[in-house]
Protein backbone atom coordinates (compact mmCIF):
# COMPACT_ATOMS: atom_id res chain seq x y z
CA UNK A 1 0.00 0.00 0.00
CA UNK A 2 1.50 3.52 -0.77
CA UNK A 3 2.28 5.80 2.25
CA UNK A 4 0.29 8.41 1.12
CA UNK A 5 -2.55 9.42 -1.47
CA UNK A 6 -1.97 12.39 -3.03
CA UNK A 7 -6.36 14.27 -3.59
CA UNK A 8 -5.78 16.58 -6.24
CA UNK A 9 -9.32 19.15 -6.09
CA UNK A 10 -10.37 21.02 -9.36
CA UNK A 11 -12.67 23.28 -7.26
CA UNK A 12 -15.42 25.33 -9.77
CA UNK A 13 -13.74 28.86 -9.43
CA UNK A 14 -10.67 27.18 -10.77
CA UNK A 15 -8.07 26.96 -7.75
CA UNK A 16 -6.73 24.48 -7.93
CA UNK A 17 -5.61 22.51 -4.28
CA UNK A 18 -3.24 20.03 -2.57
CA UNK A 19 -3.45 18.28 0.18
CA UNK A 20 -1.57 14.72 1.64
CA UNK A 21 -3.62 12.28 3.50
CA UNK A 22 -1.77 8.87 5.41
CA UNK A 23 -3.03 5.65 3.73
CA UNK A 24 -4.19 5.06 7.14
CA UNK A 25 -6.27 8.38 7.32
CA UNK A 26 -9.83 8.09 6.45
CA UNK A 27 -11.36 11.29 5.45
CA UNK A 28 -11.76 13.89 8.14
CA UNK A 29 -15.18 14.11 10.23
CA UNK A 30 -16.06 18.10 9.78
CA UNK A 31 -18.34 20.18 12.80
CA UNK A 32 -19.26 23.44 11.94
CA UNK A 33 -20.33 25.59 14.36
CA UNK A 34 -22.75 28.54 13.89
CA UNK A 35 -23.96 30.89 15.96
CA UNK A 36 -26.85 33.06 15.68
CA UNK A 37 -26.51 37.07 16.06
CA UNK A 38 -23.28 37.00 18.22
CA UNK A 39 -21.11 39.68 17.58
CA UNK A 40 -17.62 39.47 16.86
CA UNK A 41 -16.85 41.21 20.41
CA UNK A 42 -19.20 38.19 22.39
CA UNK A 43 -15.89 36.30 22.85
CA UNK A 44 -13.24 36.33 25.80
CA UNK A 45 -10.91 35.82 22.78
CA UNK A 46 -11.91 38.63 20.84
CA UNK A 47 -11.29 41.20 23.72
CA UNK A 48 -14.73 41.01 25.47
CA UNK A 49 -13.84 41.29 29.56
CA UNK A 50 -17.33 40.43 31.12
CA UNK A 51 -18.39 36.98 29.06
CA UNK A 52 -16.87 33.54 30.07
CA UNK A 53 -15.90 31.57 26.94
CA UNK A 54 -12.87 29.44 26.92
CA UNK A 55 -14.08 26.34 25.12
CA UNK A 56 -15.06 28.23 22.54
CA UNK A 57 -11.65 30.62 23.34
CA UNK A 58 -9.66 27.47 23.13
CA UNK A 59 -10.66 26.87 19.50
CA UNK A 60 -9.19 30.61 18.39
CA UNK A 61 -6.15 29.41 20.57
CA UNK A 62 -5.43 25.93 18.89
CA UNK A 63 -7.03 26.86 15.31
CA UNK A 64 -5.76 29.31 11.84
CA UNK A 65 -7.85 32.24 13.21
CA UNK A 66 -9.46 34.86 10.17
CA UNK A 67 -9.43 38.16 11.45
CA UNK A 68 -11.32 39.79 8.75
CA UNK A 69 -13.74 37.23 7.73
CA UNK A 70 -17.60 38.60 6.63
CA UNK A 71 -21.20 37.25 6.76
CA UNK A 72 -24.11 38.62 5.89
CA UNK A 73 -25.93 41.34 7.63
CA UNK A 74 -28.94 38.64 8.83
CA UNK A 75 -29.48 35.06 9.25
CA UNK A 76 -30.79 33.13 6.00
CA UNK A 77 -28.09 34.72 3.50
CA UNK A 78 -25.51 33.77 5.04
CA UNK A 79 -26.42 30.28 5.54
CA UNK A 80 -27.35 30.02 2.01
CA UNK A 81 -23.23 31.34 1.08
CA UNK A 82 -22.21 28.57 3.68
CA UNK A 83 -24.33 26.16 1.99
CA UNK A 84 -23.39 26.67 -1.80
CA UNK A 85 -20.42 29.23 -1.93
CA UNK A 86 -22.21 31.46 -3.79
CA UNK A 87 -24.11 34.87 -3.24
CA UNK A 88 -27.51 34.45 -1.59
CA UNK A 89 -29.01 36.03 -4.52
CA UNK A 90 -28.11 33.93 -6.67
CA UNK A 91 -29.72 31.49 -4.99
CA UNK A 92 -33.32 33.83 -4.39
CA UNK A 93 -32.86 33.97 -0.75
CA UNK A 94 -33.86 37.74 -0.43
CA UNK A 95 -35.64 38.03 2.96
CA UNK A 96 -35.91 36.30 6.25
CA UNK A 97 -39.53 35.11 6.41
CA UNK A 98 -42.89 33.83 4.35
CA UNK A 99 -40.80 32.29 1.64
CA UNK A 100 -37.96 34.33 0.48
CA UNK A 101 -35.45 32.84 2.75
CA UNK A 102 -35.35 29.81 0.46
CA UNK A 103 -33.15 28.43 -1.49
CA UNK A 104 -33.13 27.97 -5.25
CA UNK A 105 -33.88 23.99 -5.99
CA UNK A 106 -30.91 24.46 -8.58
CA UNK A 107 -28.57 25.02 -5.60
CA UNK A 108 -26.01 22.74 -4.68
CA UNK A 109 -25.23 22.31 -1.15
CA UNK A 110 -21.79 21.35 0.37
CA UNK A 111 -24.02 18.18 1.94
CA UNK A 112 -24.23 17.08 -1.13
CA UNK A 113 -20.91 17.03 -2.07
CA UNK A 114 -20.10 15.33 1.40
CA UNK A 115 -22.97 12.68 0.90
CA UNK A 116 -21.24 12.10 -2.46
CA UNK A 117 -18.31 11.19 -0.98
CA UNK A 118 -18.97 9.03 1.73
CA UNK A 119 -19.66 11.17 4.79
CA UNK A 120 -23.16 10.63 7.09
CA UNK A 121 -24.49 14.23 7.49
CA UNK A 122 -26.29 15.63 9.95
CA UNK A 123 -28.11 19.46 11.07
CA UNK A 124 -28.98 20.11 14.28
CA UNK A 125 -30.28 23.66 15.11
CA UNK A 126 -31.85 26.52 13.01
CA UNK A 127 -32.13 25.88 8.87
CA UNK A 128 -34.16 28.76 8.07
CA UNK A 129 -33.91 28.39 3.68
CA UNK A 130 -36.76 26.51 2.92
CA UNK A 131 -39.06 24.33 4.84
CA UNK A 132 -40.72 22.09 2.70
CA UNK A 133 -40.51 19.25 0.13
CA UNK A 134 -37.18 19.77 -1.66
CA UNK A 135 -36.36 22.88 -0.08
CA UNK A 136 -36.05 21.22 3.57
CA UNK A 137 -32.66 19.75 5.14
CA UNK A 138 -33.41 16.16 4.46
CA UNK A 139 -33.98 16.84 0.64
CA UNK A 140 -30.67 19.29 0.40
CA UNK A 141 -27.77 16.43 1.78
CA UNK A 142 -28.56 15.91 4.83
CA UNK A 143 -29.36 12.26 6.58
CA UNK A 144 -30.31 13.54 9.81
CA UNK A 145 -32.14 16.84 10.87
CA UNK A 146 -32.94 18.16 14.37
CA UNK A 147 -34.23 21.43 14.81
CA UNK A 148 -36.62 24.17 12.96
CA UNK A 149 -36.54 25.61 9.32
CA UNK A 150 -38.29 29.33 10.14
CA UNK A 151 -36.03 32.47 11.40
CA UNK A 152 -37.02 31.93 14.55
CA UNK A 153 -39.09 30.21 17.85
CA UNK A 154 -41.14 31.82 20.02
CA UNK A 155 -39.72 29.40 23.32
CA UNK A 156 -36.37 27.97 23.82
CA UNK A 157 -37.08 25.44 26.85
CA UNK A 158 -39.17 22.01 25.98
CA UNK A 159 -39.35 23.51 22.25
CA UNK A 160 -41.55 23.04 19.20
CA UNK A 161 -39.25 21.32 17.01
CA UNK A 162 -38.77 19.02 13.79
CA UNK A 163 -37.09 15.39 14.24
CA UNK A 164 -36.95 14.59 10.05
CA UNK A 165 -39.96 16.56 8.81
CA UNK A 166 -41.73 15.19 12.11
CA UNK A 167 -43.11 18.05 14.98
CA UNK A 168 -41.50 16.94 18.00
CA UNK A 169 -41.52 18.24 21.30
CA UNK A 170 -37.80 19.33 22.53
CA UNK A 171 -36.23 18.36 25.89
CA UNK A 172 -35.05 21.18 28.04
CA UNK A 173 -33.03 24.18 26.62
CA UNK A 174 -32.86 24.27 23.14
CA UNK A 175 -28.73 24.80 22.99
CA UNK A 176 -28.36 21.73 25.15
CA UNK A 177 -31.06 19.73 23.19
CA UNK A 178 -29.66 20.05 20.08
CA UNK A 179 -26.27 19.44 21.35
CA UNK A 180 -27.14 16.22 22.98
CA UNK A 181 -28.91 14.96 19.46
CA UNK A 182 -25.64 16.06 17.82
CA UNK A 183 -23.80 13.88 20.03
CA UNK A 184 -25.39 10.92 19.55
CA UNK A 185 -25.18 11.60 15.56
CA UNK A 186 -21.23 11.44 16.30
CA UNK A 187 -20.98 8.70 18.23
CA UNK A 188 -23.64 6.48 16.04
CA UNK A 189 -21.08 7.30 13.25
CA UNK A 190 -18.17 7.72 15.02
CA UNK A 191 -16.46 4.99 12.56
CA UNK A 192 -17.05 6.66 8.99
CA UNK A 193 -16.88 10.01 8.09
CA UNK A 194 -19.41 12.58 9.14
CA UNK A 195 -20.51 16.17 8.97
CA UNK A 196 -22.29 17.90 12.00
CA UNK A 197 -23.61 21.00 11.50
CA UNK A 198 -24.67 22.56 14.46
CA UNK A 199 -26.67 25.89 13.61
CA UNK A 200 -27.39 26.83 16.90
CA UNK A 201 -29.99 29.82 17.29
CA UNK A 202 -27.96 32.09 20.30
CA UNK A 203 -28.22 34.77 21.16
CA UNK A 204 -31.05 35.21 18.88
CA UNK A 205 -34.46 36.35 20.90
CA UNK A 206 -36.06 35.66 22.30
CA UNK A 207 -33.60 36.33 25.17
CA UNK A 208 -34.02 33.06 27.06
CA UNK A 209 -31.28 31.06 28.96
CA UNK A 210 -31.34 28.30 31.97
CA UNK A 211 -31.18 29.72 35.64
CA UNK A 212 -27.73 28.99 36.39
CA UNK A 213 -26.61 30.70 33.54
CA UNK A 214 -28.54 34.30 33.80
CA UNK A 215 -27.73 33.56 37.95
CA UNK A 216 -23.81 34.58 36.91
CA UNK A 217 -25.07 37.91 34.48
CA UNK A 218 -28.30 39.30 35.44
CA UNK A 219 -26.65 42.22 37.84
CA UNK A 220 -22.98 41.82 36.87
CA UNK A 221 -21.30 44.69 35.59
CA UNK A 222 -21.07 45.57 32.15
CA UNK A 223 -17.62 46.61 31.01
CA UNK A 224 -17.42 47.80 27.99
CA UNK A 225 -20.16 49.69 25.87
CA UNK A 226 -21.25 49.85 21.66
CA UNK A 227 -20.51 52.72 20.16
CA UNK A 228 -23.94 54.08 20.62
CA UNK A 229 -23.77 53.77 24.01
CA UNK A 230 -27.18 55.29 24.70
CA UNK A 231 -29.11 52.79 22.55
CA UNK A 232 -27.99 50.05 24.57
CA UNK A 233 -29.99 47.85 26.51
CA UNK A 234 -27.57 46.40 29.25
CA UNK A 235 -29.92 43.97 30.17
CA UNK A 236 -30.57 42.85 26.68
CA UNK A 237 -26.69 42.69 26.64
CA UNK A 238 -26.57 40.39 30.16
CA UNK A 239 -29.07 37.92 28.23
CA UNK A 240 -26.54 37.62 25.35
CA UNK A 241 -24.02 36.86 27.32
CA UNK A 242 -24.90 34.09 29.78
CA UNK A 243 -26.74 32.64 26.46
CA UNK A 244 -23.36 32.90 24.99
CA UNK A 245 -21.72 31.13 28.14
CA UNK A 246 -24.09 28.37 27.84
CA UNK A 247 -23.26 28.02 23.97
CA UNK A 248 -19.61 27.82 25.01
CA UNK A 249 -20.26 25.26 28.09
CA UNK A 250 -21.96 23.25 25.10
CA UNK A 251 -19.11 23.43 22.51
CA UNK A 252 -16.89 22.10 25.41
CA UNK A 253 -19.41 19.15 25.24
CA UNK A 254 -18.94 18.13 21.53
CA UNK A 255 -15.11 19.03 21.83
CA UNK A 256 -15.08 16.46 25.02
CA UNK A 257 -16.92 13.94 23.11
CA UNK A 258 -14.80 14.16 20.33
CA UNK A 259 -11.70 13.81 22.85
CA UNK A 260 -13.18 10.64 23.92
CA UNK A 261 -13.97 9.11 21.07
CA UNK A 262 -10.34 9.80 19.69
CA UNK A 263 -11.91 12.05 16.76
CA UNK A 264 -10.45 14.74 17.86
CA UNK A 265 -7.13 14.80 15.55
CA UNK A 266 -9.29 14.13 12.84
CA UNK A 267 -11.87 16.52 12.76
CA UNK A 268 -11.89 19.43 11.30
CA UNK A 269 -13.85 22.07 12.92
CA UNK A 270 -15.13 25.77 12.14
CA UNK A 271 -16.52 28.09 14.43
CA UNK A 272 -18.43 30.99 13.31
CA UNK A 273 -21.51 33.69 13.68
CA UNK A 274 -24.46 33.93 10.95
CA UNK A 275 -24.37 38.64 11.43
CA UNK A 276 -23.59 41.04 13.44
CA UNK A 277 -24.77 41.52 17.24
CA UNK A 278 -28.97 41.90 17.83
CA UNK A 279 -28.43 44.72 20.10
CA UNK A 280 -25.78 47.59 20.84
CA UNK A 281 -23.03 46.23 22.53
CA UNK A 282 -19.71 46.40 22.80
CA UNK A 283 -17.78 45.00 19.41
CA UNK A 284 -14.90 46.03 19.41
CA UNK A 285 -15.91 49.64 18.66
CA UNK A 286 -17.09 48.79 14.58
CA UNK A 287 -20.01 50.36 13.70
CA UNK A 288 -22.85 48.48 12.86
CA UNK A 289 -25.11 46.01 14.28
CA UNK A 290 -27.25 43.23 12.82
CA UNK A 291 -29.39 44.23 9.51
CA UNK A 292 -26.55 46.50 8.38
CA UNK A 293 -23.81 46.15 6.02
CA UNK A 294 -21.28 48.18 7.72
CA UNK A 295 -18.30 46.94 9.29
CA UNK A 296 -19.43 45.65 12.87
CA UNK A 297 -22.62 43.94 11.09
CA UNK A 298 -21.36 41.37 8.65
CA UNK A 299 -17.62 40.37 10.49
CA UNK A 300 -17.42 37.50 12.43
CA UNK A 301 -15.14 35.81 14.35
CA UNK A 302 -13.94 32.84 12.23
CA UNK A 303 -11.87 29.76 13.32
CA UNK A 304 -10.66 26.47 11.43
CA UNK A 305 -8.79 23.79 13.95
CA UNK A 306 -7.10 20.63 12.42
CA UNK A 307 -5.63 19.23 14.79
CA UNK A 308 -2.05 17.69 14.00
CA UNK A 309 -2.98 19.30 10.48
CA UNK A 310 -3.35 22.83 10.59
CA UNK A 311 -0.63 24.43 12.50
CA UNK A 312 -2.04 27.72 14.55
CA UNK A 313 -1.84 31.15 14.13
CA UNK A 314 -3.95 34.45 12.40
CA UNK A 315 -4.78 35.54 9.27
CA UNK A 316 -5.85 38.83 8.36
CA UNK A 317 -6.78 38.74 4.42
CA UNK A 318 -10.38 39.00 3.58
CA UNK A 319 -12.16 36.50 3.72
CA UNK A 320 -15.82 35.18 3.50
CA UNK A 321 -18.75 32.83 4.22
CA UNK A 322 -18.88 31.70 0.71
CA UNK A 323 -15.29 30.56 0.96
CA UNK A 324 -16.02 27.50 3.48
CA UNK A 325 -17.23 25.59 1.04
CA UNK A 326 -14.52 25.35 -1.38
CA UNK A 327 -12.06 25.64 1.31
CA UNK A 328 -13.58 21.74 2.72
CA UNK A 329 -13.66 19.79 -0.70
CA UNK A 330 -10.19 21.32 -0.93
CA UNK A 331 -8.91 19.93 2.43
CA UNK A 332 -10.62 16.55 2.24
CA UNK A 333 -9.68 16.28 -0.85
CA UNK A 334 -12.98 15.46 -2.86
CA UNK A 335 -15.12 17.31 -5.74
CA UNK A 336 -17.29 20.36 -4.74
CA UNK A 337 -19.57 18.67 -7.66
CA UNK A 338 -21.50 22.14 -8.16
CA UNK A 339 -22.18 22.39 -11.76
CA UNK A 340 -22.63 26.66 -11.26
CA UNK A 341 -19.39 28.70 -10.75
CA UNK A 342 -18.66 29.17 -7.10
CA UNK A 343 -18.35 33.01 -5.51
CA UNK A 344 -16.10 31.70 -3.27
CA UNK A 345 -12.58 30.62 -3.21
CA UNK A 346 -10.64 28.24 -0.97
CA UNK A 347 -8.69 29.40 1.89
CA UNK A 348 -5.97 26.89 1.75
CA UNK A 349 -3.01 28.92 0.12
CA UNK A 350 -3.61 31.10 2.84
CA UNK A 351 -4.19 28.60 5.35
CA UNK A 352 -1.05 27.22 4.38
CA UNK A 353 0.96 30.39 4.62
CA UNK A 354 1.16 30.64 1.26
CA UNK A 355 0.95 33.99 -0.54
CA UNK A 356 -2.10 34.15 -3.19
CA UNK A 357 -2.14 37.26 -4.59
CA UNK A 358 -5.91 36.26 -5.25
CA UNK A 359 -7.13 36.31 -2.10
CA UNK A 360 -5.08 39.27 -0.83
CA UNK A 361 -6.35 41.93 -3.26
CA UNK A 362 -9.48 40.39 -3.97
CA UNK A 363 -12.81 42.69 -3.45
CA UNK A 364 -15.66 41.84 -1.14
CA UNK A 365 -19.38 42.63 -1.71
CA UNK A 366 -22.17 43.08 1.26
CA UNK A 367 -25.41 43.50 0.32
CA UNK A 368 -29.33 43.47 2.11
CA UNK A 369 -32.17 45.04 1.69
CA UNK A 370 -31.06 47.35 -1.09
CA UNK A 371 -28.32 48.39 0.72
CA UNK A 372 -24.01 47.70 -0.83
CA UNK A 373 -20.86 47.77 0.90
CA UNK A 374 -17.20 46.68 -0.33
CA UNK A 375 -14.02 45.38 1.11
CA UNK A 376 -10.74 45.48 -0.27
CA UNK A 377 -7.54 45.79 1.55
CA UNK A 378 -7.94 48.01 4.58
CA UNK A 379 -10.75 49.59 3.15
CA UNK A 380 -14.74 49.78 3.27
CA UNK A 381 -16.95 51.51 0.74
CA UNK A 382 -20.02 51.91 2.63
CA UNK A 383 -23.29 51.86 1.58
CA UNK A 384 -23.81 55.90 1.84
CA UNK A 385 -20.22 56.48 -0.87
CA UNK A 386 -17.75 56.93 2.12
CA UNK A 387 -14.08 55.82 2.39
CA UNK A 388 -13.52 54.41 5.96
CA UNK A 389 -10.20 52.44 7.29
CA UNK A 390 -11.79 49.44 8.91
CA UNK A 391 -8.54 48.76 10.65
CA UNK A 392 -7.81 52.44 11.98
CA UNK A 393 -11.22 53.76 11.83
CA UNK A 394 -13.79 50.46 12.79
CA UNK A 395 -16.36 53.53 13.92
CA UNK A 396 -16.19 54.76 10.29
CA UNK A 397 -15.68 58.67 11.58
CA UNK A 398 -13.55 59.93 8.78
CA UNK A 399 -13.97 59.71 5.28
CA UNK A 400 -10.61 58.66 3.14
CA UNK A 401 -12.26 59.33 -0.68
CA UNK A 402 -10.07 62.58 -1.07
CA UNK A 403 -7.21 60.49 0.13
CA UNK A 404 -7.58 56.97 -1.56
CA UNK A 405 -8.89 58.14 -5.02
CA UNK A 406 -8.14 55.49 -7.33
CA UNK A 407 -9.11 52.76 -4.98
CA UNK A 408 -12.70 54.45 -4.28
CA UNK A 409 -13.13 54.43 -8.12
CA UNK A 410 -12.27 50.59 -8.26
CA UNK A 411 -14.10 49.99 -5.57
CA UNK A 412 -16.99 51.99 -7.29
CA UNK A 413 -16.50 50.18 -10.32
CA UNK A 414 -16.82 46.55 -8.75
CA UNK A 415 -19.79 47.59 -6.67
CA UNK A 416 -21.28 48.79 -9.89
CA UNK A 417 -20.12 45.68 -11.99
CA UNK A 418 -21.42 43.58 -9.09
CA UNK A 419 -24.52 45.02 -9.13
CA UNK A 420 -25.47 44.70 -12.61
CA UNK A 421 -24.35 40.82 -13.01
CA UNK A 422 -25.36 39.53 -9.83
CA UNK A 423 -27.78 41.47 -8.09
CA UNK A 424 -30.31 41.34 -11.33
CA UNK A 425 -29.95 37.44 -10.83
CA UNK A 426 -32.29 38.00 -7.75
CA UNK A 427 -36.11 38.60 -9.21
CA UNK A 428 -37.65 41.89 -7.98
CA UNK A 429 -40.35 39.56 -6.56
CA UNK A 430 -40.72 36.43 -5.44
CA UNK A 431 -43.58 34.10 -6.71
CA UNK A 432 -42.15 30.76 -5.87
CA UNK A 433 -45.12 28.52 -4.51
CA UNK A 434 -44.10 26.26 -1.54
CA UNK A 435 -43.82 22.70 -3.00
CA UNK A 436 -45.42 20.31 -1.41
CA UNK A 437 -45.58 16.46 -1.98
CA UNK A 438 -42.44 15.81 -2.84
CA UNK A 439 -41.03 12.04 -2.23
CA UNK A 440 -38.28 13.16 -0.64
CA UNK A 441 -40.29 14.27 2.44
CA UNK A 442 -43.46 12.22 3.86
CA UNK A 443 -44.50 15.23 5.86
CA UNK A 444 -44.76 19.10 4.82
CA UNK A 445 -45.54 21.53 7.86
CA UNK A 446 -46.81 24.81 6.39
CA UNK A 447 -46.78 27.02 9.23
CA UNK A 448 -48.82 30.37 8.99
CA UNK A 449 -45.79 32.47 8.70
CA UNK A 450 -46.15 31.28 4.87
CA UNK A 451 -49.73 32.10 4.49
CA UNK A 452 -51.44 35.08 3.78
CA UNK A 453 -54.61 36.23 6.05
CA UNK A 454 -57.99 37.50 3.75
CA UNK A 455 -60.66 39.23 5.89
CA UNK A 456 -60.51 39.97 9.23
CA UNK A 457 -57.71 37.85 10.46
CA UNK A 458 -54.40 39.31 11.41
CA UNK A 459 -51.33 37.87 12.32
CA UNK A 460 -50.21 37.75 16.10
CA UNK A 461 -47.28 39.91 15.51
CA UNK A 462 -45.45 42.04 12.47
CA UNK A 463 -42.85 39.45 12.48
CA UNK A 464 -44.02 36.20 10.50
CA UNK A 465 -42.06 33.96 11.63
CA UNK A 466 -43.47 32.42 15.25
CA UNK A 467 -46.42 33.58 14.46
CA UNK A 468 -50.00 32.36 14.50
CA UNK A 469 -53.70 34.05 12.39
CA UNK A 470 -56.15 35.35 15.22
CA UNK A 471 -59.12 37.49 15.28
CA UNK A 472 -61.58 35.07 13.39
CA UNK A 473 -64.48 36.50 13.17
CA UNK A 474 -67.09 35.05 9.62
CA UNK A 475 -67.22 32.25 7.28
CA UNK A 476 -65.22 34.61 4.89
CA UNK A 477 -62.04 35.28 6.77
CA UNK A 478 -59.31 32.81 5.86
CA UNK A 479 -55.67 31.95 5.43
CA UNK A 480 -54.01 30.78 1.88
CA UNK A 481 -51.33 28.94 0.90
CA UNK A 482 -50.00 28.53 -2.41
CA UNK A 483 -48.30 25.22 -2.95
CA UNK A 484 -47.19 23.58 -6.01
CA UNK A 485 -47.75 19.88 -5.57
CA UNK A 486 -44.63 17.61 -6.55
CA UNK A 487 -46.63 14.52 -7.44
CA UNK A 488 -50.83 14.09 -7.21
CA UNK A 489 -52.22 11.72 -4.07
CA UNK A 490 -53.86 11.62 -0.72
CA UNK A 491 -52.63 13.38 2.35
CA UNK A 492 -53.87 13.32 5.92
CA UNK A 493 -54.12 16.90 6.97
CA UNK A 494 -53.44 17.86 10.78
CA UNK A 495 -54.72 21.48 11.95
CA UNK A 496 -52.82 23.13 15.01
CA UNK A 497 -55.47 25.41 17.02
CA UNK A 498 -56.29 27.02 20.21
CA UNK A 499 -59.44 28.47 20.95
CA UNK A 500 -61.97 27.97 24.48
CA UNK A 501 -64.85 26.05 25.04
CA UNK A 502 -66.85 28.40 23.65
CA UNK A 503 -65.51 27.65 20.23
CA UNK A 504 -66.07 23.69 20.62
CA UNK A 505 -68.52 23.00 17.61
CA UNK A 506 -67.05 25.76 15.33
CA UNK A 507 -65.94 24.17 11.86
CA UNK A 508 -62.61 23.86 10.28
CA UNK A 509 -62.70 23.93 6.84
CA UNK A 510 -59.14 23.38 4.32
CA UNK A 511 -60.52 23.42 0.31
CA UNK A 512 -57.78 22.73 -2.80
CA UNK A 513 -58.71 22.92 -5.70
CA UNK A 514 -60.91 20.35 -6.45
CA UNK A 515 -61.32 19.42 -2.99
CA UNK A 516 -62.19 19.87 0.45
CA UNK A 517 -61.87 18.38 4.07
CA UNK A 518 -63.80 19.36 7.38
CA UNK A 519 -63.93 18.41 10.91
CA UNK A 520 -65.39 19.73 13.81
CA UNK A 521 -64.32 21.62 16.95
CA UNK A 522 -64.26 18.51 19.88
CA UNK A 523 -62.16 19.94 21.91
CA UNK A 524 -61.16 23.42 23.68
CA UNK A 525 -58.05 24.42 24.34
CA UNK A 526 -56.99 26.97 26.65
CA UNK A 527 -53.31 26.55 26.60
CA UNK A 528 -51.53 30.11 28.05
CA UNK A 529 -49.28 31.85 26.14
CA UNK A 530 -45.55 30.78 26.73
CA UNK A 531 -42.46 32.20 27.39
CA UNK A 532 -43.21 35.38 29.21
CA UNK A 533 -41.79 33.74 32.46
CA UNK A 534 -38.73 33.07 30.94
CA UNK A 535 -37.73 36.17 28.72
CA UNK A 536 -34.83 37.78 30.75
CA UNK A 537 -35.72 41.14 28.61
CA UNK A 538 -38.94 41.61 26.67
CA UNK A 539 -39.10 40.51 23.41
CA UNK A 540 -41.00 42.02 19.96
CA UNK A 541 -41.52 38.74 18.75
CA UNK A 542 -45.19 36.74 19.09
CA UNK A 543 -45.32 34.42 22.10
CA UNK A 544 -47.20 31.24 21.74
CA UNK A 545 -49.15 28.74 23.10
CA UNK A 546 -48.96 24.36 22.96
CA UNK A 547 -51.36 24.51 19.87
CA UNK A 548 -53.70 21.14 19.77
CA UNK A 549 -53.86 19.13 16.85
CA UNK A 550 -56.80 18.05 15.17
CA UNK A 551 -57.16 15.62 12.46
CA UNK A 552 -59.29 17.21 8.90
CA UNK A 553 -59.48 13.84 7.34
CA UNK A 554 -57.99 12.74 3.89
CA UNK A 555 -57.59 15.57 1.36
CA UNK A 556 -56.83 14.35 -2.48
CA UNK A 557 -54.11 17.33 -4.07
CA UNK A 558 -54.12 17.21 -7.97
CA UNK A 559 -50.05 18.05 -9.18
CA UNK A 560 -49.07 21.64 -10.08
CA UNK A 561 -50.58 24.60 -8.56
CA UNK A 562 -52.55 24.48 -5.44
CA UNK A 563 -54.59 26.83 -3.26
CA UNK A 564 -54.78 25.65 -0.21
CA UNK A 565 -57.45 28.13 1.98
CA UNK A 566 -58.31 27.68 5.29
CA UNK A 567 -61.73 28.25 6.56
CA UNK A 568 -63.22 28.74 10.15
CA UNK A 569 -67.29 28.31 9.76
CA UNK A 570 -69.86 28.75 12.09
CA UNK A 571 -67.55 30.56 14.85
CA UNK A 572 -69.38 30.48 17.93
CA UNK A 573 -66.86 33.29 19.48
CA UNK A 574 -65.48 35.86 17.71
CA UNK A 575 -61.58 36.91 18.26
CA UNK A 576 -61.08 33.45 19.93
CA UNK A 577 -59.93 31.13 17.68
CA UNK A 578 -56.13 31.06 16.62
CA UNK A 579 -54.28 28.98 13.54
CA UNK A 580 -50.64 28.24 13.62
CA UNK A 581 -50.03 25.45 10.92
CA UNK A 582 -50.96 22.71 8.91
CA UNK A 583 -49.31 19.44 8.01
CA UNK A 584 -50.00 17.65 4.41
CA UNK A 585 -48.98 13.62 5.35
CA UNK A 586 -48.74 11.92 2.45
CA UNK A 587 -50.55 8.65 2.49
Amino acid sequence: MKKALLFILLCCNCCVGVFNLTAQDRKPNIVILLSDDQGWGDLGFTGNKTVATPHIDRLFSEGVRFNRFYVNAVCSPTRAELLTGRSHVRGGVSGTASGKERLDLDETTFAQALKQAGYATGIFGKWHNGGQGPYHPNARGFDEFYGFTIGHIGNYFDAALQSNGKPVKGNGYITDDLTSKGLEFIEQHKSVPFLAYFPFNVPHSPMQVPDKNWDTYAKKEILQTGTRSELENIQHTRAALAMMENLDFNVGRILNKLSDLGLDSNTIIIYFSDNGPNGHRWNGNMKGIKGTVDEGGVRSPFVIRWNKKLQSHSIDAIASVMDIYPTLMDLIGAPSINSKPLDGKSLVPLIHQKHSRELEERFLINYWSGKTSVRYKNLRLTHDGKLVDVFSDPSHSNDLSSTYVSEKESMLNFRDTWIRSVLTELPPQDIRPFVVGSSLLKTDILPSSEANGYGAVVRSNKHPNDSYFRQWRSDNDRIIWSVQVEKAGAFAVQVYYACSTANIGSRILLKSNNAQVASLIKTENSSPLMGREMDRVEREESYLRNFKSLSLGRLKLTEGANQLELYAQGIKKSDDLEIYMITLQRL
